[in-house]
């Protein structure tokens, strides 16, 4: 097929082939026929032109193109044509039809995907008779040898040739209104708007430049027009020009700029050819939806640094896991690296590398949309979603790891529970290492060593991820299919661990302590008038060694939770233990709410032999989601020694006088701690570099983000983050909404007030999940999130302690303030502000 297309591209030219494409296609086009090229190649032989041709175009340069390109132009334009040439124009004549034609050049290197050569060739509109189109065509054969032609070539690193070029005979069409349709920006590089310049009439002066046109941007999704000019455009001409856009992205692989004209209610397509000035690149989409979980607002360098790194081992091991060849993984290091991006020192998923990571292994048309769902993402368009991909086509390749990954979604339970042994086996020795007045060599040492017995064997584990979106998404379309009727939660609820799962511990435990204090009325005074810092030498005093071991055990077994507990800037409870004071004195006696029975609701709704399916499908997923929380659970506690071993190193490099103070080792990267200890970095910059940054981190606290973006090209330049909004103000709310709505996740009504994490009983708002926030739950009556999804952590343990849930709730925090009255409503997703 690709040389049948060549040769006809040798004969016809580019624009006769697209002709013929635009036909086949469906698409109206104006009559047409063509004199091909080697009617040219005859033509030049006989009246013996081609040899002086060849010997001017050998002597051509940029100085004497003007001259040489005269010389030819009276060459083939004073020869009479020959017999042969008069029938082949006599014969497109007779194919296009009418009295007045258009007479266009198309050569065989016009409308590449590389150079389209616009404008290099002449074509001539109105021509009538026909002795005056045998004249243009040998116009248009000069023009392939035209001053500007021959520095184009030469511009471009091409040598001038002498085969010539084939002619188009059009019917010439008397339109109303003519233009250019771009399928994407040729501007942004945007796929995601059709651009559309028109004018009224023929539209020459347009194609030329002399004219002024309308200029229309057209949503590829929905059709809405954005500045429609003057109105030179119908709303009727914009929905034929977005359908007919739709169907030449159907019909061609690349962009297109595409000449149409309309007279009446017909629109028909004169030429079609790809876009060749630069679209920027691939887009690259930014988001940080699901991300802000764990790096919320402001992050430091070292934090975000040492999360990158993470990252890119543990999908290395994992893409090793997988059995894939060293040469596709090299493949993959082109990209793993960046699967995060850092913008004014907030951290981004760089989303389409999170696309390709799923489509590792099978089932990616289904994956793809059980992740947008659990990261909480806007779904990514079909035709960009189709062309991302982790490696270069491989069938064999992806045989394989298919096949590996087959084995490890039977298999996985069994390796979650194998590598969590093998984890807490490890982790015990980081867990009682005493790393104070160790030197700093010596502890990036052991920080190393944590990375290769810790974090570098995670990456098998990423298998479990891959699995749930499988699973989940085989769940989500059997219970659409055969529940069709259940109620908003009921799908979350069915997804859910059960109540035994690990992330639920410092909630059980925390209410525990505050039942013994609510037993008695002396240690609650103590815990509830004293200050946080003093309260462990007030217990001492009291002799309060009983409740002081109960605290310092909830402490050993789980102070690297907490909120921001990813972030190696923020404090574990061992050093700072007021936010576990402030939950203590929160937390309720007990207090279960009752979860939605999803057990009862399929036992009326469901049987036989599609409740076994269903069931068996549920306790995979289930199973998985349980083993999931497992894995968050050891990976917030390896953050958390990673942090102590950090800490340690920026203590030790402050008393060596590296840093001012310990904690400007938060304001370096990685690599930088690394130089530090390993003597790679000029050291003499360390300080000024500190200064910079934290200067810089002054300025990034007043900066707008904006939740989702996109760039092309070098992302912090060319205009990427002003179009994208950064550093504009966000829009405010008008605060009056009085019904909120959100996505379901836990069942559930109740009324009480609003009141953020940590900040007392109550209904308890967020601006976005936080894993260590989970201890918060044990005082939240409910929970209501702006930004996250169903499936992420604090989600999921809420719905296992029976909290009704709403999430995705758009402008909460700007329309909800503390202290508000309200009532959630979990199962439908529903919040009433009862009195603001």
């Amino acid at each position: 097929m690709h040389a049948q297309q060549t040769r006809a591209r040798d004969q016809r030219g580019a624009k006769a082939v697209n002709l013929e494409t635009l036909q086949r296609k469906g698409f109206s086009v104006p009559s047409w026929g063509v004199v091909e090229v080697d009617v040219f190649r005859r033509f030049a032989a006989e009246r013996r032109v081609a040899g002086p041709i060849a010997a001017a175009l050998r002597e051509v340069t940029p100085d004497n193109a003007g001259v040489v390109a005269e010389l030819i132009r009276r060459l083939v334009t004073s020869a009479e044509l020959t017999a042969d040439a008069v029938d082949a124009v006599a014969r497109a004549c007779r194919d296009a039809g009418g009295d007045t034609f258009a007479v266009r050049s198309s050569g065989p290197d016009e409308d590449g995907a590389v150079l389209s050569f616009a404008g290099q060739f002449d074509t001539f509109l109105n021509v009538a008779g026909f002795d005056e189109v045998c004249a243009r065509v040998r116009d248009c054969w000069a023009s392939a040898y035209s001053e500007r032609a021959l520095h184009y070539r030469m511009d471009h690193g091409l040598a001038p040739v002498s085969g010539g070029l084939a002619v188009i005979v059009q019917t010439m069409v008397h339109a109303d209104k003519s233009g250019v349709l771009f399928t994407a920006d040729p501007v942004s590089g945007s796929r995601r708007e059709y651009v559309v310049s028109a004018t009224p009439g023929l539209g020459d002066g347009l194609m030329a430049g002399l004219a002024a046109a309308d200029t229309a941007h057209i949503d590829v999704a929905t059709g809405a027009t954005r500045d429609n000019g003057s109105g030179c455009l119908t709303d009727q001409d914009i929905a034929a020009l977005h359908r007919v856009g739709r169907d030449i992205r159907e019909a061609f692989d690349a962009p297109q700029d595409v000449e149409w004209t309309i007279t009446g209610d017909e629109l028909r397509l004169v030429q079609s050819r790809p876009i060749t000035t630069p679209l920027g690149g691939e887009p690259l989409i930014w988001d940080n939806a699901n991300i802000v979980e764990s790096f919320s607002g402001l992050t430091s360098p070292l934090t975000y640094s040492f999360a990158a790194d993470v990252y890119t081992r543990v999908y290395q091991e994992y893409a090793r896991s997988l059995l894939l060849p060293h040469g596709v993984r090299r493949q993959l290091d082109d990209w793993l690296p960046a699967m995060l991006g850092y913008f004014h020192g907030r951290v981004y998923y760089n989303l389409l590398h999170w696309y390709r990571m799923v489509r590792l292994v099978p089932g990616y048309r289904l994956n793809r949309k059980v992740l947008e769902v659990s990261l909480g993402v806007a779904p990514l368009d079909d035709d960009i979603a189709d062309r991302v991909r982790p490696y270069r086509r491989a069938p064999l390749v992806a045989l394989t790891s298919g096949a590996v990954f087959a084995w490890r979604f039977l298999t996985i339970g069994r390796s979650v529970r194998r590598f969590c042994g093998e984890f807490d086996a490890a982790a015990a020795v980081f867990d009682h290492a005493d790393h104070d007045g160790v030197p700093c060599d010596q502890l990036y040492q052991r920080f190393r060593l944590l990375q290769r017995e810790l974090i570098e064997r995670w990456g098998p584990m990423m298998a479990l991820d891959a699995t749930l979106l499988t699973s989940v998404g085989v769940l989500h379309l059997l219970t659409r299919r055969w529940l069709p009727a259940a109620p908003d939660w009921f799908f979350w609820a069915a997804a859910g661990p059960g109540p035994e799962v690990q992330s639920i511990e410092p909630v059980t435990a925390l209410r525990r302590l505050a039942a013994e204090t609510h037993r008695d009325p002396d240690l609650a005074a103590l815990v509830r008038d004293t200050p946080a810092a003093e309260l462990r030498a007030r217990l001492a005093a009291a002799g309060r060694h009983d409740f002081l071991a109960a605290l310092d055990d909830y402490v050993a077994r789980f102070g690297f939770r907490g909120v921001d507990e990813m972030k190696l800037e923020t404090p574990d409870l061992s050093e700072d233990p007021s936010p576990l004071v402030a939950m203590l004195r929160a937390a309720p006696a007990a207090g279960d709410t009752p979860r939605g029975d999803v057990a009862a609701y399929l036992d009326a709704v469901l049987g036989g032999a599609r409740r076994i399916v269903y069931d068996v499908v549920r306790r995979k997923v289930s199973t998985g989601m349980a083993d999931r929380e497992r894995l968050r659970w050891r990976r917030a506690k390896a953050f958390g020694m990673a942090k102590r071993m950090l800490r340690a190193i920026g203590k030790d490099l402050a008393r060596l006088g590296a840093l001012d103070e310990w904690r400007d080792i938060f304001l370096l990267r990685l690599d930088e701690v690394r130089g530090c200890c390993e003597g790679t970095i000029a050291h003499t910059e360390l300080k000024p570099l500190v200064a910079l940054r934290r200067e810089q981190r002054l300025r990034d606290e007043h900066v707008t983000a904006p939740t989702r973006f996109e760039t092309r090209g070098a992302p912090y330049w060319l205009g990427n983050l002003e179009r994208a909004g950064w550093g504009a103000p966000p829009t405010p709310s008008d605060g009056a909404a009085r019904v909120l709505r959100g996505t379901p996740s836990s069942p559930g009504v109740v009324e009480g007030t609003a009141v953020y994490a940590g900040g007392g009983a109550g209904i308890m708002l967020a601006r976005h999940t936080d894993p260590g926030s989970v201890a918060a739950l044990s005082s939240a009556s409910a929970l209501l999130v702006e930004r996250g999804s169903p499936l992420t952590h604090v989600a999921i343990v809420a719905r296992e302690l029976g909290i009704p849930t709403v999430v995705q709730i758009e402008h909460l925090l700007s329309s909800v303030r503390t202290g508000a009255r309200l009532r959630v409503d979990g199962g439908a997703g529903i919040v009433e502000v009862l009195e603001p």
